[in-house]
């Protein structure tokens, strides 16, 4: 049976070459870089030249990067950590209706605290419209958390123009960039934001490996309490092999994004171009444009995605169906719901998601085995019987 992986917005492989670089501090070099003597130095050097390819990566400074042990982690950070410093300054967050459940999630916390959110709303592409965000600013707003890119429907959203807005008006901007970064160029010099998450198994690099880029000047409270570590910003002994595959990984991001693109996106426009013309009543989730350039998603009428999944699987092909933080709570998507899409259909959500290793002959195996499992699933689906019963009418 042929094997196709199409759930990289998941995670992907580890590149090897992150693997070599990884290996030596997972044996020999094991030393704790918080220790004064050589072993524990040579760990404490490998975190520091880790810290200064991610920040070549994002265009920071090396001052400016906080390693994390997921993008969960680095959201939660960003929130709280900004929340609580601003606090006298006043109470008033907002975040888009299609954010990631650790932002929704750490906003809702807050709010037990004390704090007031608003939360904008998008587009039926899943785009935040700036305009929205600016009404919804206040005297007392401290912070604004928009996502960069959706994992779920791939939109890119107009982050640049909300940083500029948050930035005349003296707020703070952070933003999940963990699809984004590895994928996509990110400048954070150029752009503007005050804080950015990422995490390396987006691009090749370990899983329990990320980065809370803080800009320079900016206070942020401490998400873990403890040691001295990254700057006393996050306490615990660091992942110096999980760091090290990070910076490994960033530094192929550099040299390779390009060309990982040029190969991704030709085979993405023809998924997308091609599915709905095997497959009747698909819709196409999120902008047909401003998207990530390796992500299709859709939404299969009439049937359920967990189903698709799992036949999916038993034809070789891994895909996702939404978040993969959310995909076991078998519920439809927020980010749907937020895009206006009713519930049975957001049910048949559909997420692809290719890398540079992804072939025309996996997009070929997809296109020849996906439309006999959508056409036997419709066969048991009352709410296709239903269609075609009120169709004949």
């Amino acid at each position: 049976m042929r094997k196709v992986y199409l759930d990289h917005i998941a995670t992907t492989p580890l590149h090897p070459q992150v693997l070599d670089a990884m290996l030596p501090y997972l044996k020999e070099n094991f030393g704790n870089p918080q220790s004064l003597h050589s072993t524990g130095q040579e760990a404490s050097n490998a975190v520091e030249e880790a810290r200064e390819k991610v920040a070549q990566l994002l265009h920071a400074q090396p001052a400016e990067i906080f390693f994390t042990s997921s993008g969960s982690e680095s959201n939660n950070f960003a929130l709280k950590g900004f929340a609580h410093t601003q606090q006298s300054r006043g109470t008033h967050i907002i975040h888009s209706a299609v954010e990631h459940q650790s932002v929704l999630h750490s906003a809702k916390s807050l709010e037990k605290q004390g704090f007031n959110v608003s939360v904008v709303p998008v587009d039926k592409w899943g785009m935040v419209n700036p305009d929205e965000v600016r009404k919804a600013l206040k005297e007392d707003t401290i912070l604004v958390s928009i996502m960069w890119a959706n994992g779920e429907v791939g939109t890119i959203e107009p982050v640049r123009e909300i940083a500029e807005m948050c930035r005349s008006r003296d707020v703070l901007f952070h933003t999940d960039a963990v699809a984004a970064v590895g994928n996509i160029p990110v400048d954070v010099k150029e752009l503007g934001v005050d804080a950015l998450s990422l995490a390396g198994n987006q691009f090749y690099g370990p899983k329990g490996s990320a980065v809370l880029f803080v800009k320079k000047g900016k206070r942020i409270m401490p998400f873990i309490d403890g040691g001295i570590q990254e700057g006393g910003r996050r306490a615990g002994t660091e992942n110096v092999a999980g760091i090290v595959g990070l910076g490994k990984a960033a530094e192929i991001a550099m040299k390779e994004m390009e060309k990982r693109i040029g190969k991704a996106k030709p085979l993405r426009d023809r998924l997308i171009q091609l599915l709905p013309q095997k497959v009747d009543h698909v819709v196409l989730t999120g902008h047909p444009e401003e998207r990530l350039p390796h992500h299709a998603s859709f939404c299969i009428e009439f049937i359920e995605g967990e189903a698709m999944l799992l036949n999916l699987d038993m034809q070789g092909i891994s895909t996702s169906s939404g978040s993969a933080c959310t995909s076991r709570a078998l519920k439809a998507s927020h980010v749907l719901l937020a895009m206006g899409l009713d519930h049975a259909l957001a049910q048949g959500s559909l997420v692809f998601s290719l890398i540079e290793e992804t072939t025309s002959k996996d997009m070929d195996y997809l296109l020849e085995v996906f439309p006999p499992i959508v056409e036997r699933l419709r066969k048991m689906s009352p709410l296709y019987t239903k269609y075609l019963e009120e169709r004949e009418k």
